[in-house]
C-alpha cells in the first residue's frame, strides 16, 4: 500500500493539495485544520451521565482559562463493529495548530482536579492528531449541537496520490451539493499518535440527523454511484462507514 507522506504542518498539506487544484483549475479546500481524537471506555459502574457532569467542570475550567478557540464534541457509537471497540470518543478542534497547542498546554499545567475527575469516569487508550481538509461545507444547522458523523478508512491506489485525488473530491462535494445533500465532507490525515495505520486518510461525513444521512444513501444507490465510480474507481477504496451520534459541548469562535 502506498502511504501518504505525513506532512507535519497544516500549511504544508494545504500547499500539496493546492498544487494539484491549481493544475486542474478546480477550486481547492481551505488550509488544513488540526483535530485531536481520544477513544475511551467507561470505567466499571460509570456511564455517559457521569461524563456529562465532568464536562460541566471542564467547561468551567475552560471559561476560567478564556479558552475561546477550542471546540469539543463527544461521539457515541451508533453503527459500529468489534474492530472499533470503544464506548465514547472525544473530538477537539481549533482553528490552528498553535491554538490547539495553547489549549493543550493550559490543560496540562492548570487542569487541577478535572483530569482526575475524567479518569474516574473513563479510561482512554488512544490519543491521536489529524490534519483535516474540508471538501463541502454543511449548511447552517437547525440544531448544530447534535449531528450524525460517519468515518470511513480510505486507501489510495498505488498508481495515484492524495494530491491527484483532490480535484475529484472537490467535484464530489459539488455533486452532492447539486443533488440536495445537507452533509459536510472532510478528509482527516493521520499526523501524530498513530503509526502503522492501515489507511491513508479518513473520509468524514456529517449530517444533521439519520434521516438526512438516509437521503444521501438513497440518492447514492439510485444514481450517485455512477458519479462516484467515475471519480474514484481504481483510485481509492474506502471501507464500510462507522456512524456516531455527536454532541457539541464547547464551540470555539472559529470551530
Amino acid at each position: 500500500m502506498k502511504q501518504i507522506v505525513v506532512l507535519i504542518s497544516s500549511a504544508g498539506l494545504a500547499i500539496a493539495a493546492g498544487t494539484a487544484v491549481a493544475d486542474s483549475h478546480v477550486e481547492g479546500p481551505e488550509p488544513a485544520t488540526p483535530v485531536e481524537l481520544y477513544t475511551c471506555n467507561f470505567n466499571e459502574g460509570k456511564g455517559y451521565q457521569d461524563l456529562l457532569g465532568v464536562i460541566e467542570d471542564w467547561n468551567a475550567w475552560a471559561d476560567g482559562q478564556n479558552l475561546t478557540d477550542y471546540s469539543a464534541w463527544t461521539l457515541m457509537p451508533y453503527y459500529t463493529g468489534p474492530n472499533y471497540d470503544f464506548d465514547v470518543a472525544w473530538l477537539g478542534s481549533a482553528p490552528s495548530a498553535v491554538a490547539l497547542g495553547r489549549a493543550q498546554d493550559a490543560w496540562l499545567t492548570t487542569g487541577g482536579d478535572v483530569p482526575g475527575d475524567f479518569a474516574e469516569v473513563f479510561t482512554c487508550d488512544g490519543h491521536s492528531a489529524y490534519a483535516v481538509l474540508n471538501f463541502k461545507e454543511p449548511p447552517e444547522r437547525k440544531n448544530p449541537d447534535n449531528v450524525v458523523i460517519s468515518f470511513s478508512d480510505c486507501t489510495i491506489d498505488e498508481t495515484t496520490s492524495f494530491s491527484n485525488l483532490v480535484p475529484a473530491m472537490m467535484e464530489w462535494g459539488q455533486y452532492r451539493q447539486q443533488h440536495g445533500s445537507t452533509a459536510g465532507l472532510w478528509a482527516m490525515m493521520p499526523a501524530m499518535g498513530g503509526g502503522g495505520e492501515k489507511f491513508d486518510f479518513k473520509w468524514v461525513t456529517a449530517h444533521q440527523n439519520l434521516a438526512d444521512m438516509g437521503a444521501d444513501f438513497d440518492q447514492y444507490t439510485e444514481s450517485g454511484w455512477r458519479k462516484g465510480n467515475e471519480l474514484f474507481e481504481g483510485k481509492v477504496h474506502c471501507d464500510s462507514a462507522r456512524v456516531y451520534l455527536a454532541t457539541n459541548h464547547r464551540r470555539g469562535e472559529d470551530p
